[in-house]
């Protein structure tokens, strides 16, 4: 079976793309461990940016080399090739990542995470209107309606009653996802032409190096390296390079449409995963009912017309 045939056998997508998924999800309690032991304070933005870019960094390091050792040659690719792999790392990566820990300094964790949902939304959008074969149908409105519900229904708080708005809160998470989304879609371009391990390993790594940077410059450092915070960045780094690559593979021989939906998933895992970290129970009404939509929605809008 080629790459081509086991990346697009239905079965085998819905399990990688539930994989990437679950992954990012454990990044929620992940990184707010990582807080806790490298002492980062909640509000110390740039601490969190160069934070991120060393999990970046590494993640395209381990990315790369895995690469090396499959015979792969990393060097394979061209000035033109540089050029859109250094805008992909700066836009789904940095640009990303900054709208998205400004964004969630000046909201609440729901509203952050409910915000950030809006990225299957997007993505939907733009594949609409961007292929042929990925328009939008009645499916694709339902599962999505369903799996935005699902997200609401784990989120759920009194604070979300109170209907405020703040662009470099609320805002910045948008264009978080609204940044994932486009970059994505980029990049599944870039991958016609350029192996897609390649460009997941270099977007990664350019758009850590800029993160770094860019925290460094203003002071904001990461210190307190014990063998238990470098255990948690190397599992974040780690669960970046294994996501990107397989989500990567994934969005250049599917639609997007098809792969997006499975983002809905990313908030319930994360949600489901921080309980279980933090000793609560997961098995309570809000969680399951999410679990329940998530996975009804994502069956619709896969589920074969005949």
């Amino acid at each position: 079976m080629d790459n081509k045939s086991f990346f697009t056998n239905k079965k085998i997508v819905i399990l990688l793309a539930s994989f990437c998924c679950i992954l990012w999800g454990s990044a929620y309690p992940g990184v707010k461990s990582g807080y806790a032991l490298f002492k980062i304070g909640s509000k110390d933005i740039f601490s969190e940016l160069s934070f991120a870019g060393y999990r970046f960094i590494l993640a395209g390091l381990i990315v790369l080399i895995v690469a090396l050792f499959s015979s792969k040659n990393i060097f394979s690719i061209t000035k033109k090739n540089v050029k859109q792999i250094i805008l992909l790392g700066l836009t789904q990566t940095t640009l990303e990542y900054i709208f998205f820990y400004i964004g969630l300094a000046n909201t609440t964790g729901s509203k952050g995470s409910i915000m950030n949902s809006t990225g299957t939304f997007f993505s939907v959008v733009l594949a609409h209107f961007l292929y042929k074969n990925d328009r939008i149908n009645t499916k694709k409105a339902i599962g999505c309606i369903l799996g935005f519900i699902g997200v609401l229904i784990v989120n759920f708080s009194s604070e979300l009653l109170s209907f405020s708005f703040k662009f470099t809160g609320e805002g910045f998470i948008i264009l978080s996802a609204f940044v994932f989304s486009a970059s994505s879609i980029y990049g599944k371009q870039i991958c016609k032409n350029i192996d897609s391990v390649l460009v997941t390993g270099y977007q990664l790594l350019i758009g850590g190096l800029a993160l770094l940077a860019l925290g460094l410059f203003n002071k904001g450092y990461v210190t307190n390296f014990t063998i238990g915070s470098t255990a948690i960045l190397l599992y974040l780094a780690i669960l970046s390079a294994a996501a990107f690559s397989i989500w990567t593979v994934l969005l250049k021989y599917n639609k997007v449409g098809f792969i997006s939906m499975f983002n809905f998933v990313i908030p319930v895992a994360g949600t489901i995963l921080s309980s279980i970290f933090l000793g609560e129970s997961i098995f309570n009404v809000e969680n399951i009912a999410a679990l329940v939509l998530v996975c009804i929605g994502i069956f619709i809008v896969n589920r074969d017309s005949k």
